[in-house]
């Protein structure tokens, strides 16, 4: 049994795994401060606020003022703000992975030699000009 753990410990994918959580941990105040200090505040200069928390509320009960207890309210404006915040979030994460996946891909291209067609092209033409 400590074998198996000791084997469950030390695969790769629970390492992967962590090093992940590490990483989404860092990489999520990076999320943000874009969210937060960019595009809520384009959000704020087109609409007059960064959020739409206040723009639809609907009373449902007017409280008690003797007893201190404040009104009720449905307040659509806070489940609009969350949704667009969601779509934002996903789309900057979106960008995020597209500019690094194509970051991947011009390296993987530079780091790809001659393909094999090249190759045996190069060697067919060394033994044309070496029998000719």
């Amino acid at each position: 049994m400590l074998k198996e753990f000791k084997d469950f410990i030390t695969r790769g994918n629970l390492i992967d795994l962590a090093i992940a959580v590490v990483l989404a941990t860092f990489f999520a105040p990076v999320v943000t401060a874009i969210v937060d200090g960019v595009i809520l505040n384009l959000i704020a200069a087109i609409f007059g606020k960064p959020n739409f928390d206040s723009v639809a509320r609907l009373k449902i009960n007017d409280g008690d003022p003797i007893a201190g207890d404040p009104p009720t309210y449905l307040e659509f404006g806070t489940v609009i703000t969350a949704l667009v915040t969601f779509v934002i979030v996903g789309f900057v994460c979106f960008l995020i992975v597209k500019a690094y996946n194509k970051l991947l891909a011009e390296k993987e291209e530079e780091a790809t030699g001659p393909s094999e067609v090249d190759l045996l092209t190069e060697i067919r033409d060394q033994l044309k000009s070496n029998n000719g």
